[in-house]
């Protein structure tokens, strides 16, 4: 069966329908782009047809995009010579595109043609915004929830079929850059205002609309196909232009820090073709775009960040149960956490009981919600009338008997074993028997804490990540005894409030902050052995980290690493590493905490904004006379978090590869260009891993000695998604 069909009317428009089989949203396939051109053709073609819209049979969307899991495998499918196989598809795509723009016209006189507009009921993203900018007008239904943009930046990708080439021309460089570089995307009224697209009309008139623009016998060249075009804002070496594009190249390499391939090369497909005609600047575009196809961070990303990611959202580790939707969330504790916790909740149109020990603190708790929607209000994204139907799902309380009815209770009060236990009694006390009960603990094994229970089976971990409202993961953890139920409900409630779950099973640390302690750790060590705070810092940026080891450790409080350094030496024993304590212990014994105390690693104004680097830490400890190479630094803070992922796998903490990587880059910021550790492990490959951590092993220390998992790939020559991935992900 064909995507795309066309009935032709008696007025000679012909209506090509988009209409993707057992997709709640149209996306291309190859067979897609045939289907296409073969009815592009016949309109050109068919004397009785005077032109046609393009519209989808999607109610409220005209696509979604190309099919990223035929992206991701594409070098795969395309012959022994991968980098001609790919351009030769690409060019062919650009082929198909140019002749709905072309419509037939005389190449020399641009007289004929056949008008084609393009009808977007609603969301219209990367290739599906693509087509419309290669028809003559793009009509766009009045929306407000339709996003329309190209995305494609933010999989590693950029736009590749056109896009690029043509919203340049027909914006100008500035003016694109949002679009391209941010992967903004807008409504209906925003994409016009822009000068996205064309006409916003109301839905119901939006194909009528577009017919009666093509019956109009409009002009259809396209300005970029016209003698004497200037490109809006200057080309590169327009003065004005020339100042765009200087200040392009530094925005993007600030952004980027030089490690995501998709961003530079979408500026050097922009820039270069700026210069040339339009024809050229589509195979300049086009070879950028297979040069990033080429390189491995595309289609790492594009696993991680879409595939396994979706996947994942969509229950791929859900035991069998029935739905598990939450009806009533109960949330013990309304400090930062729950009150966040209970924002995303309400939110989510879940009615939530706001607990803590005084109606004053509840009702702080509660006012976190209230100031959220403010700001929202303010921007123009909510209403008064939405902010209110928000506060009234909240119940901020300090009576336990309100948590009756609860399905779910989630309980985030302080991390103490004992506090936490008295918490669980008292609600198992008031819940009805069916009650999930769930601990926030980011650090306290689940398994422990589920003793305090009379149902263990039914006690499980659902860690959020600070602040709630923006992180995107929730670490889902199985107690020993944790039942299949507690697992259902707590991956369906995180479905709910639209996060993406992991699930992890019970150790110290679970898993997320596993691998980021060490990084810390690892920062603030090279700092006691005398190297450079300020290349210690840079050297995680400039290698893909958000933050580095300092500064994120200044964000999460520095009397949170004294107690975490504290807690872990009553459980380890002989077997704990202080080579941090002696730094982080002064640092807080001199009150500098971090950013809430506007002391810390750095420096901070009266307003909490950073002034740079604390010089108290190099009169500290002195600078030693030879500082590392960059590259060493880089290793010793990626590899120090790859190799505790490793160790989680090898110990059972984490089940499945594809939560180690997408848990990475959601939880921590994981060098998003890597695809997380363990694409990054595949990558590199693990003989060479072995080798470059047995050598900083006899460098360092025994952190980064090779665990026995990697050496034993290493000696068999396995890739990580060979070995461990399920089938439809393990395409690297």
């Amino acid at each position: 069966m064909s995507d795309f069909s066309m009935d032709v009317g008696d007025d000679g428009v012909a209506i090509i329908t988009w209409d993707t089989p057992g997709r709640s949203m149209n996306v291309m396939s190859l067979q897609g782009f045939a289907d296409l051109e073969a009815l592009v053709d016949r309109v050109i073609a068919d004397d009785a047809i005077c032109g046609a819209v393009i519209t989808s049979g999607k109610p409220d969307s005209f696509a979604g995009g190309m099919d990223l899991k035929l992206i991701a495998t594409l070098k795969e499918r395309v012959g022994e010579i991968p980098a001609k196989g790919l351009f030769e598809g690409v060019m062919g795509i650009h082929a198909i595109l140019r002749k709905i723009e072309r419509a037939g016209m005389d190449p020399k006189t641009n007289r004929g043609g056949k008008p084609f507009a393009a009808a977007l009921p609603g969301t219209a993203l990367g290739i599906g915004l693509e087509i419309p900018l290669a028809c003559h007008r793009i009509f766009a239904a009045d929306v407000p929830k339709a996003k329309i943009g190209l995305p494609e930046i933010k999989v590693g990708l950029f736009p590749g079929a056109g896009g690029t080439t043509r919203l340049v021309r027909r914006l100008g460089a500035m003016a694109a850059a949002p679009l391209l570089l941010e992967g903004k995307l807008n409504d209906g009224k925003q994409a016009k205002a822009a000068g996205v697209i064309d006409e916003v009309v109301p839905p119901e008139e939006l194909v009528e609309r577009a017919r009666a623009w093509v019956l109009s016998e409009p002009k259809i060249v396209k300005p970029w196909d016209e003698k004497g075009y200037k490109m809006p804002g200057g080309a590169p070496y327009h003065p004005a232009g020339f100042m765009t594009f200087v200040g392009a190249s530094a925005m993007v390499n600030g952004r980027t820090q030089g490690v995501y391939p998709a961003a530079k090369a979408l500026l050097s497909a922009v820039y270069e073709g700026a210069q040339v005609d339009f024809d050229t600047a589509l195979r300049i575009e086009c070879r950028w775009f297979v040069n990033v196809l080429m390189n491995p961070s595309s289609a790492a990303m594009i696993r991680s960040l879409f595939i396994n990611k979706e996947a994942l959202e969509k229950g791929a580790n859900r035991p069998a149960a029935p739905d598990q939707k939450v009806s009533k969330l109960g949330v013990i504790g309304a400090g930062m956490m729950g009150a966040g916790i209970a924002l995303v909740s309400a939110r989510a149109g879940i009615d939530v009981v706001l607990l803590d020990q005084s109606q004053e603190a509840a009702d702080r708790g509660k006012a976190h919600s209230a100031a959220y929607a403010d700001t929202g209000i303010k921007r123009g994204k909510s209403t008064p009338e939405e902010k209110q139907v928000l506060l009234d799902r909240i119940t901020a309380t300090s009576d336990s008997k309100e948590l009756r009815g609860c399905d779910l209770v989630i309980e985030a009060v302080f991390e103490d074993p004992g506090v936490k236990a008295e918490v669980t009694r008292q609600v198992e006390a008031v819940v009805g028997e069916a009650c999930i009960l769930a601990t926030n603990t980011s650090t306290l094994p689940i398994s422990e804490l589920a003793k305090a229970s009379t149902r263990p089976e039914q006690f499980i971990g659902i860690h959020f990540f600070s602040p709630v409202e923006k992180m995107l993961l929730v670490e889902i953890i199985k107690g020993h005894e944790t039942g299949d139920q507690a697992v259902a409900k707590a991956l369906d409630y995180v479905r709910q409030i639209r996060k993406t779950p992991i699930v992890v099973n019970d150790a110290r640390f679970f898993y997320a902050n596993r691998c980021i302690i060490p990084y810390l750790n690892e920062g603030i060590r090279m700092v006691t052995e005398g190297i450079n705070p300020a290349l210690v810092e840079n050297a995680a940026k400039l290698v893909g980290m958000p933050l580095g080891p300092l500064q994120l450790t200044d964000e999460t409080s520095i009397d949170l690493g004294v107690k975490i350094a504290k807690a872990t030496r009553a459980a380890m024993g002989a077997g704990y590493d202080d080579a941090c304590d002696d730094i982080l212990f002064w640092l807080a014994d001199e009150g500098r905490l971090g950013r809430k105390a506007k002391a810390g690693f750095y420096a901070y104004d009266e307003c909490g904004k950073r002034q740079g680097l604390w010089t108290g830490l190099t009169e500290k400890y002195p600078l030693a006379a030879e500082q590392p190479a960059l590259v060493e630094v880089q290793h010793r803070l990626l590899f120090v978090q790859v190799l505790e992922a490793v160790r989680a796998l090898e110990e059972g903490v984490l089940a499945d590869i594809r939560e180690g990587d997408v848990g990475a880059i959601l939880g921590w910021g994981f060098a998003p260009w890597s695809g997380g550790p363990f694409s990054w492990l595949d990558m590199l490959g693990p003989p060479y891993a072995t080798e470059r951590t047995s050598a900083l092993a006899a460098a360092h220390g025994a952190r980064f000695s090779p665990p026995d998992l990697l050496r034993e790939m290493a000696a068999k020559g396995q890739s990580f998604y060979g070995r461990f991935a399920p089938a439809e992900a393990a395409n690297g």
